[in-house]
């Protein structure tokens, strides 16, 4: 039997759940976490789905934001709770089917230096652009991930103050294909930017969007990885609430939010047990089931389940195959470059933007491409604790439509369908990397678009960000106007998702804000600082 009466429930115990429920139950209040799954963390998962002592990272693997995330510092998770993380020097690699090798690092010299061996003009245009990439991301693009949204045009007057901000303007009207074709003229230059800058979910052709193609440049040479597997972060933070007497029931799906005089009061569970919550209910999992089927429409106002009910999935998911290896791969272009066999991703297939646009638009069709093309990495090369002795881990992450054309959805339960998919991204890395043979391959494991919406149900039509990357998805609308701070119309209920402001991928943003503004609302006494990067921002009068 459960206690019934706590100060915060939080429903979802992903990544944003967990820092929400670790901020607040440090701030003193009595937190339940309520999870449907067996397993909390959700995307910050770590399994062994292959073979005995492969841990293979399931959904997210590359952490974007560790150098900015104020829940890295906050609680110490580094040096208190073993979250530790490798920051590989070669961030990406572009290997091409003539033996070259494209390479993007976190050093920006050395970058420009291997952008050289095609094109000398691009070499010079990447130290000007990653060096605005790096000034827009500090001065403004981070710190607003950790504060509240800015209403657009409020926004825009305030960026056209700074020259940081004027640029940030410009190049966010342009489509991230724009961005690419403004700066760079080898096709080869131009296809590894363009897949950096629209690899988390951006299309090549959006306008307004550009900040992101900014961001997403800016983090391609700052992806890091976490030792022992992306679980670890989960871990910490449920430490964290643990230490400070929070709870965490698994299998625990509610069945209701209880609706008293229009104040989020509590939360029914499926076996009827009523448990209250005198200060705040927090959602981090999707509009669609917060307010359709746990709120209810009877409790909203017309126009803002209208609202609710027009919000869109993304129309590009993902198929992942998991390998445990025998040996690592050694790839063709390692042969002139050795260390291209360390890179952290690997970018395989795309030697051209137009291979890129082409399969971005199959997929928007409903296609999946019959030539495989993917990012991929092995993690045990980076952290030998992720395989036993002298084996090795890997992951394909290939872009898939969940509705395929021919066959809808439930195709991705043919098993002969699979085997084939599986079977071309295998020849790809093959092609790449010869030593990748059918006898070097001990096991694999593949998840698709369907798996992912059957695994996490938020992530409706396999959309890992919970909803579209769109202008009007975005910012000061993620996901509408009422609710982007954090707040809803239903007094005492908070988002606190990835379908809320800033967004998805990991970033921390969201339980951060859901945090604040709980604390704010209640009178809670903050045992957290204010971020000094959100500080400046503030003062520069950007925020």
């Amino acid at each position: 039997m459960i206690e019934t009466n706590y100060d915060v429930i939080i429903i979802g115990a992903g990544p944003n759940g967990l820092e929400t429920g670790a901020y607040l139950s440090k701030a003193g209040l009595k937190v339940l976490i309520l999870e449907a799954r067996h397993e909390a963390g959700g995307g910050l998962a770590t399994e062994e789905v292959t073979l005995a002592g492969y841990l293979h990272n399931t959904h997210a693997v590359y952490m974007m934001m560790v150098d900015y995330a104020p829940v890295y510092q906050d609680f110490k998770l580094e040096e208190v709770y073993g979250c530790r993380h490798i920051y590989p020097p070669l961030q990406f690699a572009l290997p091409l089917s003539d033996g070259r090798c494209l390479c993007l690092y976190s050093d920006p010299e050395k970058t420009a230096r291997s952008i050289a061996e095609f094109s000398q003009k691009d070499a010079a245009s990447y130290r000007d652009l990653i060096q605005q990439c790096k000034q827009a991301v500090a001065d403004f693009i981070a710190p607003a991930t950790y504060a509240p949204p800015v209403p657009a045009l409020d926004q825009v007057v305030k960026l056209q103050g700074t020259e940081s901000g004027r640029f940030m303007l410009e190049a966010s009207e342009k489509t991230p294909r724009e961005l690419v074709e403004e700066h760079f003229e080898n096709e080869h230059v131009r296809a590894l930017m363009l897949y950096v800058a629209t690899h988390w979910g951006v299309p090549y052709d959006q306008s307004g969007l550009g900040y992101l193609s900014l961001l997403y440049l800016d983090r391609a040479a700052n992806y890091r990885l976490v030792e022992s597997g992306s679980h670890r972060a989960a871990q910490g933070l449920h430490k964290v609430i643990h230490e400070n007497h929070g709870v965490l029931l698994d299998n625990e799906k509610p069945a209701r939010i209880i609706i008293e005089g229009g104040v989020a009061t509590g939360v029914e569970l499926h076996d009827g047990t009523i448990v209250k919550a005198s200060q705040a209910i927090i959602s981090t999992i999707d509009p669609h089931q917060t307010f359709l089927q746990l709120v209810g429409e009877k409790n909203l106002d017309k126009d803002f389940v209208e609202s609710i009910k027009g919000w869109q999935w993304e129309t590009h998911s993902l198929l992942t195959i998991q390998l445990a290896l025998a040996e690592s791969p050694d790839f063709s272009a390692a042969a002139s470059n050795p260390e291209i066999n360390k890179s952290f991703i690997y970018i395989l297939g795309y030697e051209t933007p137009g291979s890129l646009m082409e399969d971005y638009d199959k997929i928007e069709n409903g296609e999946l491409p019959a030539r495989a093309a993917f990012n991929c990495c092995f993690p045990s090369v980076h952290d030998p604790t992720q395989a036993p002795p002298g084996r090795h881990t890997g992951i394909i992450s290939r872009f898939a439509p969940y509705n395929l054309k021919d066959g809808g959805a439930e195709k991705w339960y043919n098993m002969e369908f699979k085997e084939q998919v599986a079977q071309s991204c295998l020849d790809t890395l093959s092609k790449y990397a010869p030593n990748m043979t059918s006898e070097k391959i001990l096991w694999k494991y593949m998840t698709t678009p369907k798996d992912i919406q059957n695994k996490f149900p938020d992530m409706v039509e396999g959309s890992f960000k919970q909803g579209l990357y769109h202008p009007l998805q975005m910012g000061y609308l993620r996901p509408n106007e009422e609710c982007s701070n954090a707040r809803t119309p239903v007094k005492n209920l908070y988002l606190g998702g990835s379908s809320s402001y800033p967004g998805g991928c990991v970033i921390w943003g969201a339980g951060y804000l859901a945090a604040n503004a709980v604390a704010e609302d209640k009178g809670i006494n903050k045992w957290w600082r204010e971020p000094e990067m959100v500080t400046k921002a503030k003062e520069a009068g950007l925020l």
